[in-house]
C-alpha cells in the first residue's frame, strides 16, 4: 500500500495535468455557487455586480476566454523553452525539478480555469427574444473580471518565477534542499535497522527477477520483513535503490529451508517500485548525482565556468557535513524477535564522499578554483568525522595533492592551488 502511494505521489507531482484538472474543478464549482447566488438574490442587484445588458457582458466574457487562451499559450510556450535550457545548460537529471514546481502547475491551471469559468459563464448570458427575456449574471461577471485580475497578477509573478528558476544558484538550491529532506528521512525512518548479524551466505534457496526493467526508486522493506518473518526466511536484496536493473535480473536471494510460494514470490516483487529514473524518496544519493552533473556540466570545455562548479560545491559540502554526523545503516532490518530478515545493501561515507568529489576533482583538475574549493571542504570534513569516516578524507585529501602536483608545474599556481579557500578564489580566509 506504502508503494502504492508512492508511485502515485511521484507521478502526480511530476505532471503537468493534475493540479490544472483541479483549479478546473474549482472553476466549475464556483459557476456553480456564483451562478445560484445570482438565480436566488438577482446578482444585477448586488454591490460591485455587473450592470451592463447581455451584448456588453458577451464581448467581456469573449474577450477574457480570448486572452486567457493566450496566456496559458505563452506559459507553455515559456515552459517548454526553460526545459529545454535547463536540459541543455545544466543537466536532463534536474527537469523534474521543474516538472515538479508548483508554481508552474498553478499557474497553468489558475489561466485554463479562467478560460473555462468565462465560457460558462457565458453559456449563461441570455439575449432577450420573443421566447424569453434577456438574463445577465451580473455578479457572475463581476466575478470573472476579479478572476481576471488574479490571473495578470499571477502571470506577473510566473514570469518573475520562471526568470529566477533558470538561475544555476536556485536550480542547485533546489535540488539540494530535496536531497537534505531525503537524508533526513532515510537517516530517521527505518527503526529496525542496526542488527550486526552477519549477511547469509552460500547459494539462496531462490532468486526473485525482475518482471520488467527499470531503476528501483523504492522498496517496501517493511513489508518485505514481514513476508520474511512469515515464510522464515532472509531476504538479500542484489541491487540498491537507484540501480538500473534488466528484465529477468535479480532482485532478491531468498535464503531459508523452501523457495517462496507463488503468491508471496508475487507479492515480494510488489514492493519494488521500478521505473524510468531515480528519485529522491529513498535515493538521497541521486541528489548528489544532479549536482555532481551540473558542476561537470560547468567544467566542460564547451561552457568552462568553474564558478559553477564551486557553487555545487558548497551545497555538496554541506550535505556531506549533514551525512558525517549521521550514524550510517547496517543495511540489516530484523523482525520484532531481533531476527535478521532483510538486507538492503546501503551507500557508505565513502560512497557518497567519493560521488561528491571524485568526478569534480577529474574534470576541474585544471582549475585553481576547484581544487581550493575541494581542499576547504576537507578541512571542514575533518573536524567532524573521526575513524573510518576520517580516512576517506584523508584519501581524498592524498589523491587531490597527487593531482594538483601533477597538473600545476608552475611553483607559483602549484602553491595557490594547495591552499583551501571557501569561494575557490577570493576568500580572505586560506590555510
Amino acid at each position: 500500500m506504502r508503494l502504492v502511494r508512492f508511485r502515485l505521489h511521484e507521478y502526480l507531482r511530476s505532471s503537468l495535468w493534475f493540479i490544472p484538472s483541479a483549479f478546473v474543478l474549482l472553476a466549475f464549482v464556483l459557476w456553480l455557487v456564483v451562478g445560484a447566488i445570482d438565480r436566488a438574490v438577482d446578482g444585477n442587484d448586488l454591490l460591485l455586480a455587473y450592470g451592463g445588458g447581455p451584448d456588453g457582458a458577451q464581448e467581456v466574457l469573449s474577450a477574457i476566454a480570448t486572452s486567457m487562451i493566450a496566456f496559458t499559450g505563452v506559459v507553455f510556450s515559456i515552459t517548454i523553452v526553460v526545459l529545454q535550457l535547463a536540459s541543455g545548460q545544466f543537466s536532463p537529471r534536474v527537469l523534474r525539478t521543474f516538472l515538479r514546481d508548483r508554481a508552474t502547475q498553478s499557474s497553468l491551471g489558475i489561466f485554463i480555469a479562467t478560460f473555462v469559468y468565462a465560457l460558462l459563464v457565458l453559456r449563461d448570458v441570455r439575449a432577450a427574444s420573443p421566447e424569453q427575456s434577456a438574463y445577465v449574471p451580473g455578479l457572475s461577471v463581476s466575478m470573472a473580471l476579479v478572476v481576471l485580475a488574479l490571473s495578470l497578477g499571477v502571470f506577473v509573478y510566473y514570469i518573475h518565477h520562471i526568470a529566477q528558476a533558470i538561475r544555476v544558484s536556485w536550480i542547485i538550491d533546489a535540488v539540494a534542499d530535496e536531497t537534505r529532506r531525503s537524508i533526513t528521512h532515510q537517516f530517521t525512518d527505518a527503526p529496525d535497522e542496526g542488527l550486526e548479524l552477519a549477511t547469509p551466505s552460500g547459494a539462496p534457496a531462490q532468486v526473485l527477477v525482475a518482471r520488467v526493467p527499470g531503476v528501483v526508486q523504492a522498496v517496501g522493506k517493511r513489508a518485505l520483513v514481514a513476508l520474511a518473518r512469515r515464510n522464515d526466511c532472509v531476504l538479500v536484496m542484489r541491487p540498491s535503490v537507484g540501480d538500473f536493473v534488466p528484465q529477468g535480473g535479480p532482485l532478491l536471494h531468498v535464503h531459508g529451508e523452501r523457495p517462496l510460494s507463488g503468491d508471496d514470490a508475487d507479492e515480494a516483487l510488489d514492493e519494488f517500485a521500478l521505473g524510468l529514473e531515480r528519485t529522491m524518496e529513498q535515493d538521497p544519493a541521486f541528489g548528489f548525482r544532479q549536482i555532481v552533473d551540473i558542476a561537470v556540466r560547468g567544467l566542460s570545455p564547451a561552457i568552462n565556468d568553474p564558478t559553477t562548479a564551486v557553487q555545487c560545491l558548497d551545497h555538496l559540502h554541506d550535505l556531506l557535513r549533514d551525512l558525517a554526523v549521521r550514524p550510517f545503516r547496517s543495511g540489516h532490518l530484523g523482525d520484532q524477535h531481533g531476527e535478521l530478515r532483510l538486507v538492503v545493501p546501503p551507500p557508505s561515507w565513502d560512497d557518497y564522499l567519493d560521488l561528491a568529489l571524485d568526478e569534480i576533482r577529474h574534470y576541474g583538475a585544471t582549475s585553481v578554483q576547484v581544487a581550493r574549493r575541494i581542499r576547504a571542504v576537507l578541512d571542514d570534513l575533518e573536524t567532524v568525522v573521526a575513524g573510518e569516516e576520517a580516512g576517506a578524507v584523508r584519501r581524498q585529501r592524498a589523491v587531490l595533492d597527487r593531482t594538483v602536483e601533477a597538473i600545476f608545474t608552475d611553483p607559483h599556481d602549484r602553491a595557490l592551488a594547495g591552499r583551501p579557500d571557501a569561494q575557490g578564489l577570493g576568500s580572505t580566509i586560506t590555510g
